[in-house]
Formats: structure tokens, sequence, C-alpha cells
């Protein structure tokens, strides 16, 4: 979760919604997304919305954070009734951060609790918490398992030390398969998070922490190519010519090779930077997102979408603690999406799914494109004839290029 906040426009203070929110409600999925603020250690990379303090003070601190998050829980669902949105059961759950496992088990419990006592849970709902390896023990994952967590999604990364190290990852290489196996005695699916294109990674050490992890036999992989994003550290170690900059040419090499292992071990590619063993084992919460169901995000700095509506939390724990004992929505701002906004956010979203767009939510010209983009090689020609636009490997490589040429100027 990127720790600026967009501009919008002012949210209301009792965090009602507009009333288009409501609209067609009950044919949608609806999902909680959870944020956890901590880490132990802030990653050179990352500019997500995080905090290594133990103490922020009040209802910001580790200790509290678990009561002050299941509060905007009981908000949530007053909001929405108020709302007027029907009751819907949570089809996923999704606990992100941050280390959501820097926190006692027992709290994620309590917040879990708290949404399945509000709003319900559906049969085989998918409940995920992410985890740095080194911040579980089988106890802790058996506890989460009996709370009703069914996935693990541990941050692995890569099995390189060097790379670990450019990275500032705090666990090493042996401690993956270990955890690996306590999240599978516990009962738990799992998912390993892979990063490719770290300044100094080559293609031997890649291919390494690609055939490592497929080695675990994950139920799911993630690999994501390193963004630098301004304002890191490792930002500033690049600029300052200490390590190697970002090229795009390795990035698309790198991701070749995890498309061809991850696919020859038998995981199925679903999404850009997604594969998993099974279509019932790929992240739905993910699919939520990139489908446009409803979710809403507890905790600071948190992201909501409803209907159509879309709103962000006030950043700071602090400030969000705050809003929290004064029973005041904590969202600092929100945007109602235009029906073209929509239409082209979900052009920019489902062309990056296996399962592809319709082509037929094209204009006119973006249906012309694809002719063109089959001609390329992006497209693969027998989806296009059944009316979706899949893009072949060349296409995910080029995704945003592809939804470029398709949308309206």
């Amino acid at each position: 979760m990127p720790s600026t906040l967009p501009l919008g426009d002012p949210a209301p203070s009792d965090g009602l919604l507009p009333a288009q929110a409501a609209d067609g409600a009950a044919e949608r999925a609806f999902g909680l997304y959870v944020h956890i603020p901590f880490c132990a250690v802030r990653c050179g990379y990352c500019d997500f919305n995080t905090y290594t303090a133990t103490e922020l003070g009040g209802g910001a601190s580790q200790d509290a954070y678990a009561q002050t998050a299941a509060s905007e829980v009981t908000l949530a669902a007053k909001v929405l009734s108020a709302s007027g949105l029907p009751p819907r059961k949570l089809g996923t759950v999704f606990f992100g951060g941050g280390t959501p496992t820097l926190l006692p088990a027992a709290d994620l419990a309590l917040i879990l609790r708290g949404a399945i006592d509000q709003w319900g849970i559906e049969e085989g709902a998918e409940v995920t918490t992410e985890a740095n390896p080194d911040s579980v023990t089988p106890e802790s994952l058996a506890v989460l398992k009996e709370a009703g967590f069914t996935r693990v999604s541990f941050g692995m990364q890569s099995a390189v030390p060097h790379v670990l190290k450019v990275l500032d990852r705090t666990h090493t290489p042996s401690r993956v398969p270990q955890v690996v196996q306590w999240a599978r005695e516990a009962g738990l699916a799992v998912s390993l998070d892979l990063i490719y294109g770290t300044p100094g990674e080559s293609l031997a050490d890649w291919r390494h922490s690609l055939e490592t992890a497929l080695s675990y036999e994950p139920d799911h992989i993630s690999a994501y190519a390193l963004i630098v994003e301004d304002g890191t550290k490792l930002a500033a170690q690049i600029r300052r010519g200490e390590v190697p900059g970002i090229d795009d040419d390795d990035h698309a090499d790198k991701y070749e090779l995890a498309d061809q292992l991850i696919t020859e071990a038998g995981l199925g590619w679903y999404e850009v930077s997604n594969w998993a063993r099974t279509p019932e084992q790929a992240c739905r919460h993910n699919l939520a997102y990139w489908r446009g169901d409803d979710w809403w995000g507890i905790g600071p700095g948190a992201h909501s979408h409803v209907g159509g509506v879309r709103w962000w939390n006030v950043k700071h724990p602090t400030a969000y603690a705050g809003r929290m004992v004064q029973g005041l929505s904590p969202a600092a701002g929100r945007e109602t999406l235009d029906p073209e906004t929509r239409n082209v956010e979900r052009v920019m979203l489902e062309a990056r799914l296996q399962s592809g767009l319709a082509v037929s939510t094209l204009g006119a010209d973006g249906r012309h494109e694809v002719a063109g983009l089959i001609a390329d090689g992006l497209v693969e020609p027998a989806a296009a004839f059944r009316g979706r636009l899949v893009l072949t490997l060349k296409g995910r490589l080029l995704a945003d290029a592809v939804v470029r040429r398709v949308l309206p100027d």
C-alpha cells in the first residue's frame, strides 16, 4: 500500500456513502482488507505506509492496534447499513502491511472474529495473511488456522543472500522451507512472493530463487518486478551510484524465465505477476480488486471501494487512532468514479488477467486495434476470436502498452 495518498474530494465525518454505492451491490462480492502498518525493519525498496516504532502512542501502538482496527470494523458495518447497502457475507479477507504477523496471532484473530461477527463469512471463504519468514512460529500459525485463516503469503523475495541484503530483508534463505512446512502442518495454503530485478541480481541468481521456491511446492507464486520508488533508501543508493540501476531488458528476461519455470512446475498463470497450482488456488482477494468488486480497507492509509466510490484513510497511525477514539470516519478523502473512468479501469485491470477482457467492452477504435495486436503477436488469436482480449507472453511483458492501444484518447 503506497504511502502517498491521492488527491480527492473531502470525505464526510460520518463516512456515509452516496446513493450510487448501493446500486447493484447484491450482485457484487464483498471483501475486507486489514492493513497492519508495523515492520521490524523498513526495507530499502519499500514505499508502503509502514512504521518500525513499537510504540506510537495511544491506540496507535502495536499493543493497542487490534482493538483500534476492530473499532473500524464496527464503524464499517454501521456505515454500509446506513448507506443502504444490503447485508453481504465476506467472501475474502486479506491482512497485509507492513508485517501483519508482527502482531500476536491472537490479535489478528480478534480482528477477524469481529469482522465475522459483523458480516458473517461465506462457506469456503479465503482468509489470507502476509508474513515474513522470521515472523511466525508453529504455534502462531496454528492459532491463525484455528481462528479461520486459510492461507499465508510469505515474503520470500529471493533465495540469494546478497540479493536479500540489498533488499534489507531480515530472514535467511534457510528459514523459508521451515515456515512452509509449519504452515502446511497447520493446514494453511502457502503462497510465496518473489521479487526480480534487484540491483546486482544476475539471471543465474534469479533462476536459483525460482528453482528454490518451486522446490517447496507452494500452492501459489507471485513474482513482481522491482520498482524503485522515489524517496526510498534504494532510490538514494542508485542515485549516488552505490548500486546499479534498473534495466527493463533484464526485467523482461527474468519475467520470461519465471513464466517458463513456474509453468513447467505445474502452476498456471492467471494474472500478469501471479501463478496458481489450480484455478481454485488463485488469490480470490486480489481477483476481487482486478474485477472491481467491493471491499472495505481497515487501517491507516487503507483504501476502500464500494460501487464506484473509492476512499482512503488518514495515513499516520496516531491520526487514525484519534479518529477512531472520536467515533469519526478515518477517511481522508474520496472520489466517485464516473462511468467512463470505471470502464477505463476495467480495461486496465481485466486485460491483465488470463481470463481476459471482453472485446465488446471496448469502443470502436479499441475493437479495431485488437486486429493489430493479433498481428503484432501481443494477443492470442483464438481468444480474440471468442471475444476476449487475452495477452500472450509478449503481451504480458508489454501489458501497459497493450492497454494504451485499446483505450480511447
